[in-house]
């Protein structure tokens, strides 16, 4: 930290000539010494923004709308929470692809207000989502844990209001900057050498609130492992070796692999970033240190584009609902067309085959549910539906 305190005598050109210098411009006149990426850094991670960006928007927007449509779904908490990440996923991918591009790729500066406004809005996106993530964990937990009285313990108002509090707690840590707890300077400390105007005392808050929520999802998919490891071992004992447990593979060994799948993704997404801002509270990065905490960054925004595909389009349910959907909207197009051509006076040639289907006259549409977590746990879970999809 003492160099900090040096003067420097470095005149302004050979600061701008020795950026990786720790003793630049205090003044950082148009934050141009947050912009720390060369032309071929930009362009690679411009395109991994334009592809992520609209790819992750598209994913979770689906998302929204095959359970905003679909009545069953939107009662169950477990698609609440679904639905309360893919809505942070979308915000995660429209806050931070436009903000991150306009600053590192087209090099735009703004005010303190209108730069920790964005950036509220990126840090909301991607706490709410590994929020959404933990009590998804948490919902799973339960449900293997207290099968029996899942329902009563978790009603839609409490996963709402669960809901409400995890927005609520995350846009207040998010705007902090916003509204005071913001560094004035450059560089200089308390000053964070990753983002502009913030404190290193509010990121090394942050830092740790998202530490903790990946340590809680941790320690819930281990719970549900070592549950479902109990439970095999004792379903072995009662069955014998001429069990069902050698014609398919023993469950807690294939959430074993969903799980590890789940997590590798998760840690391996976030965790290099979080280092970085670790390492920001305490230390003085280089500049090639910065350079590489932007290229981690864009990760985060690479799990959200994942996230749909490892906790809702894995989900039979869901599944089923999204074809019902793409079900009624071809019928529904079939109808217009064939109205169009009577008005005209054309023969139709959708008449005769055009059915209003309706989600319980879809064939199947029961039995395709989600196999309960008492197929899993026949002695104790009785009516709760929500590993199934994690044991594919």
């Amino acid at each position: 930290m003492e160099q900090w305190e040096v003067q420097t005598s470095l005149g302004p050109t050979e600061a701008k000539e020795n950026p990786s210098s720790p003793i630049v411009n205090s003044s950082c006149e148009n934050l141009e010494c947050y912009m720390v990426l060369t032309w071929a850094e930009q362009t690679a991670i411009g395109s991994i923004c334009f592809l992520a960006g609209p790819v992750t928007f598209l994913e979770n927007a689906l998302v929204l709308a095959v359970i905003a449509a679909t009545a069953s779904l939107r009662r169950r908490p477990s698609y609440l929470f679904i639905a309360s990440l893919a809505l942070a996923d979308v915000f995660a991918s429209c806050f931070f692809t436009t903000s991150f591009l306009d600053f590192h790729l087209f090099r735009r500066s703004d005010g303190p207000t209108a730069y920790l406004f964005k950036l509220g809005g990126v840090t909301m996106a991607f706490s709410s989502s590994v929020g959404s993530l933990l009590l998804t964990a948490l919902d799973r937990y339960l449900c293997i844990q207290q099968a029996s009285s899942y329902k009563v313990l978790l009603t839609r108002r409490r996963a709402a209001l669960g809901l409400l509090v995890l927005w609520s707690a995350t846009a207040l840590v998010s705007f902090l900057p916003l509204v005071g707890w913001r560094c004035p300077t450059g560089l200089t400390p308390p000053c964070s050498r990753l983002f502009p105007y913030i404190n290193r005392g509010y990121l090394a808050l942050w830092t740790s609130f998202a530490l903790v929520l990946l340590a809680l999802i941790l320690c819930a998919y281990a719970l549900i492992l070592w549950k479902a490891h109990r439970h095999e071992l004792t379903m072995t004992g009662l069955q014998g070796a001429a069990g069902t447990g050698q014609a398919r593979m023993r469950m807690d060994i294939r959430l074993a692999r969903t799980f590890g799948l789940i997590l590798i993704i998760l840690v391996g997404c976030w965790l290099p970033a979080l280092s970085f801002m670790l390492a920001d509270v305490s230390v003085l990065l280089t500049r090639a240190q910065r350079r590489a905490f932007a290229f981690c960054s864009t990760l985060c925004l690479v799990n959200s584009a994942v996230n749909p595909l490892l906790y809702a389009l894995r989900c039979r349910e869901l599944k089923v609902a999204l074809l019902q959907l793409l079900r009624r909207l071809r019928d529904i197009g079939r109808c217009r067309r064939s109205t169009e051509a009577s008005a005209l006076g054309l023969p139709s040639t959708g008449d005769n085959n055009f059915t209003a289907i309706t989600e319980d006259e879809v064939p199947g549409n029961r039995a395709s549910h989600l196999d309960s977590v008492s197929e899993m746990v026949p002695s104790q879970q009785p009516g709760c539906r929500k590993l199934e999809e994690m044991k594919e």
